[in-house]
């Protein structure tokens, strides 16, 4: 049970789907509801194959570059405690390459946005990816293999919920009820960042 919530909220807190909300009403705002929850659908099921993708092509992609796993972590905290800074001063889309006009092409331009730029960059994005090439490494044992991948599901219904929800999440909470959610997630985000980096340092220098 441990390992289940803690992997499932570092998954939940770096995908961070509240902070895409602004993001998805802004690229859903011509559609249907039921258009709307399709692309929810497929936003999040485009997320657990790019989740699944990263946790068990983990090792290969670290055997193909010769990277070790430590240094992977620091590369992945650096990332991830980047993320968490820009939630925490509500510069999250911008981190992300999503400006507000590029929002409005996309709007126009973009027949299925579930992938790009929702899937990826917006909620599996580079930090998210790092974190499971590090799981996999980290957790070899089946039966936390297991627990790691009952986490990424769930944390995957939780973004459809999300997303599916954001409309009435957005008049419920307002902008700024979801800026201060974010800005605690973005605290949470740092520290988990931080605390890669730490255990990775302690590794490499004193594991001796």
């Amino acid at each position: 049970m441990e390992l289940f919530l803690t992997s499932f909220g570092a998954l939940f807190s770096i995908m961070n789907p509240l902070g895409t909300v602004p993001i998805f009403v802004g690229l859903t705002q011509e559609h249907s509801k039921k258009e709307k929850a399709v692309i929810a659908f497929w936003t999040a099921i485009d997320v657990l194959i790019i989740l699944l993708l990263s946790f068990f092509a983990g090792k290969y992609i670290l055997s193909f570059f010769g990277i070790s796993l430590n240094a992977l972590k620091i590369a992945g905290g650096l990332i991830i405690a980047s993320s968490g800074f820009a939630l925490l001063t509500g510069k999250f889309g911008e981190h992300k390459g999503m400006k507000r006009k590029r929002i409005q092409e996309d709007i126009h331009s973009r027949e299925a946005v579930s992938l790009t730029p929702l899937a990826i960059p917006m909620l599996a994005g580079p930090g998210t990816i790092s974190l499971l090439i590090a799981y996999n490494q980290e957790y070899t044992l089946t039966k936390d293999m297991v627990i790691v991948l009952g986490s990424m599901i769930v944390a995957v219904i939780f973004i459809y919920i999300v997303l599916k929800s954001a409309h009435f999440i957005v008049k419920f909470l307002g902008a700024s009820g979801i800026n201060a959610l974010s800005r605690i997630i973005g605290f949470i985000v740092i520290a988990i960042g931080i605390e890669y980096i730490i255990s990775s340092i302690k590794a490499l220098f004193f594991s001796n």
